[in-house]
């Protein structure tokens, strides 16, 4: 082991680190691959043990305070572009036929779907326009 130079096993480590980035999607391996990086550099450079476990530590922690929260952030986020029901929700539509809580027709982005009022109690008449609240299979939940 003595004549592998320390900055070759902070690659092997990175490569380690690097594998279950690869197999479990979790970017938090690849901050400590990164980290690990930093290390092989540092040796390269002639830096002690020390200060290669510090640089190491350094980068890997400073990683993985800065970039995960951003990326936590970003997860969570819906996407700015609603494609199929999801774009359907909120938008308006003009009553057919009357709308109430067992059923009825509105004209929704230029097609015909089959309603129904949320509040049961509730009833649209033809020519009414109303907002689409949620989709459930092919019947429009209005209000």
């Amino acid at each position: 082991m003595d004549d592998i130079d320390a900055w070759v096993w902070w690659l092997i480590g990175a490569v380690g680190l690097g594998i279950p980035l690869v197999v479990t999607a979790m970017p938090e391996f690849g901050m400590l691959a990164v980290g690990a990086v930093a290390g092989a550099v540092t040796a390269g450079l002639g830096g002690g043990v020390v200060l290669q476990v510090v640089a190491f530590a350094a980068v890997s922690v400073a990683l993985i305070a800065v970039v995960r929260p951003v990326a936590t952030r970003h997860r969570s986020q819906r996407p700015q572009l609603a494609t199929g029901i999801d774009a359907l929700k909120g938008k308006q539509a003009l009553v057919l036929e009357r709308v109430d809580g067992s059923g009825g027709r509105i004209k929704l982005a230029g097609e015909v779907w089959s309603a129904r009022a949320l509040d049961t109690g509730r009833a649209y008449e033809v020519g009414q326009e109303v907002d689409v609240v949620e989709i459930e299979g092919a019947t429009a939940i209005v209000m």
